[in-house]
């Protein structure tokens, strides 16, 4: 019992560690200063007035979010077709193959980052809404990936067989038997992609240019740059993101597993 308690306090211990320094950017985005003092000592809107009114943050933004959204498409294509052949290949080769799609999670990320930027750099790619949304889709798709198997994995193989049986082919197959039943693992491997993308700064500073900045670069060169406050509320409205996105991710992997036949 009072293992049990002590492990508790020293988890509430670490939650508070490691969220404590992201709620510190809540009050500060209210500081009536332009400065990262804290506690604040007085309170003001103006800093999220100012994201609101500056077409500078306001294109960030919009770029992120762009690419967000093409990156998760493009990711989520891409990682469905690579765990439904992964589900068909031999346990072995597809403990390698996984483990290979798995790199992106293991290899530093300035390492791709350099990799990338040479690849780049020799196609023209720098700058681009195509070159950012292929760099962000090769550290979103193991997410993905990871997901629609983990859903693939728990659906009964037999659903697929009775409908063939029936007389439908393989595309029918999957778009009314096989889809529905990985749509929450689908859907939150497109949300981590979209989160994972919309927060990537290391990637998008290496293959950024002045005509294309996503949002967490411009918050990057802000605070190496000067002690604007709008950083602070912008980095809490990104925070707001993320967390909403995290959660409804999180919520649609509780249901990805599909009904299996009685054996």
């Amino acid at each position: 019992m009072k293992l049990k308690i002590g492990l508790s306090v020293f988890a509430v211990i670490v939650v508070i560690w490691l969220v404590a320094p992201t709620l510190v950017i809540i009050p500060i985005s209210f500081t009536d200063q332009a400065s990262f003092n804290f506690p604040p000592k007085g309170w003001s809107t103006r800093w999220y007035e100012n994201f609101f009114t500056d077409t500078g943050w306001l294109k960030a933004f919009w770029a992120s979010a762009r690419v967000a959204v093409l990156t998760a498409i493009v990711a989520t294509i891409a990682g469905v077709c690579a765990a439904l052949a992964l589900v068909k290949m031999r346990p072995r080769w597809a403990s390698w193959l996984q483990q290979y799609f798995m790199l992106p999670l293991l290899v530093p990320g300035i390492v791709i980052a350099i990799g990338l930027y040479a690849i780049f750099l020799s196609t023209g790619l720098l700058g681009t809404l195509l070159g950012f949304v292929l760099a962000h889709t090769v550290v979103s798709l193991p997410l993905v990936l990871t997901n629609v198997l983990a859903s693939l994995r728990g659906v009964d193989t037999r659903l697929g067989d009775a409908a063939a049986t029936l007389g439908a082919n393989r595309w029918d197959t999957f778009r009314l038997v096989t889809l529905p039943l990985i749509a929450p693992g689908v859907l939150s491997g497109a949300l981590l992609a979209f989160v994972t993308s919309f927060d990537e700064v290391i990637l998008s500073l290496f293959i950024q240019t002045p005509y294309l900045q996503t949002l967490p670069v411009k918050i990057f060169r802000s605070v190496t740059k000067d002690t604007d406050p709008t950083v602070a509320a912008v980095s809490v409205m990104v925070m707001l993101v993320s967390v909403t996105v995290m959660l409804i991710a999180q919520f649609s992997g509780r249901r990805s597993r599909g009904p299996v036949l009685p054996r």
